[in-house]
């Protein structure tokens, strides 16, 4: 019945992305700042309508924000989306994500001082990536909760969560222009088990889609983010492309691994282990000299409960 229910599901929702008017979170383009609209998606489907908003400032930021616009630039400067309620998981909240972030001045959520622990940000040809190691609990997770994958794209094709935008400065074709931000359409964020991994491809790259695969949502980050990040340690490194998730080469052959259906329970063995691509001119820095805003924003928050 359950196997029943869910195929009917999925049919409703292949029905909601096939109606001439609807437009793919992942095919539609705003510029920033001066392009972003209140709600990405104004569709009301079988999933129901956006539930945060992506026009965010400083009238929205702050531990309540329900801002849908997130931002992956560099070490110190990126969002990961959680949920907007504490105590929850992702496979629950999936749809309904905000953005959490490390700066202030873009109307988002801040990590909380201290939930970061050991973070990597990996610049190469094809994306950025940042991997990482999280208390969950500070940003409204279940302590226990394994998570899942954010994407563009999901069943209904309107993303998880729905309507979420993700922006970069960080691209080569962006040409070192902090204050620039182009629009990413092919991305995934991989939360859960007290880890991360959010991925933005290049547009301008050759195969975005693969190198931001979203169809191995079971695997984790190891196999779609695989890395040498080390709990304790925040560094800043450039390197090689990876292979693109669900690819490796066995006996001389290239293979595509097939993810199994969950109708057939927890995916116990691997047929692969991931490569993890050669990096170079790594950095290292303290936390408390990359997360200032963070520091700084929960010193005002004691600041106006005590004052």
């Amino acid at each position: 019945a359950l196997v029943a229910l869910a195929a009917a599901s999925t049919r409703v929702l292949a029905q909601d992305s096939t109606s001439s008017s609807f437009i793919p979170l992942a095919s539609k383009s705003f510029s920033y700042p001066d392009g972003i609209p209140y709600q990405a998606d104004t569709d009301d489907l079988t999933r129901g309508t956006q539930q945060g908003y992506n026009l965010c400032n400083s009238t929205t930021e702050g531990p309540d924000s329900m801002c849908q616009t997130a931002f992956v630039n560099h070490l110190d400067d990126f969002c990961l989306w959680s949920s907007p309620r504490p105590d929850e998981t992702i496979g629950n909240t999936e749809g309904e994500e905000v953005a959490w972030c490390t700066k202030k001045g873009r109307g988002t959520r801040l990590i909380p001082e201290g939930a970061l622990t050991g973070v990597q940000f990996m610049k190469a040809p094809g994306y950025l990536q940042v991997v990482g190691f999280i208390d969950q609990t500070k940003i409204n997770l279940q302590a226990d909760d394994g998570g899942g994958e954010l994407d563009p794209h999901g069943a209904d094709l309107r993303g998880n969560p729905l309507g979420g935008l993700v922006y970069t400065n960080g691209f080569a074709s962006n040409n070192g222009n902090n204050d620039t931000f182009q629009q990413v359409h092919e991305w995934h964020n991989f939360m859960g088990s007290n880890s991360f991994c959010f991925k933005v491809c290049d547009p301008a790259g050759p195969n975005p889609a693969d190198l931001c695969q979203h169809v191995f949502d079971r695997i984790g980050v190891l196999y779609n983010c695989p890395n040498a990040a080390q709990n304790g340690t925040f560094e800043y490194c450039e390197g090689e492309n990876q292979d693109p998730p669900g690819v490796y080469t066995s006996n001389g052959q290239v293979v595509t691994y097939t993810q199994p259906p969950e109708s057939l329970g927890a995916i116990q063995t691997m047929p692969y282990q991931p490569r993890i691509p050669a990096s170079s001119n790594c950095v290292q820095l303290p936390s408390s000299a990359l997360y200032t805003d963070l520091v700084s924003a929960l010193a005002s928050a004691t600041g106006s409960a005590t004052g």
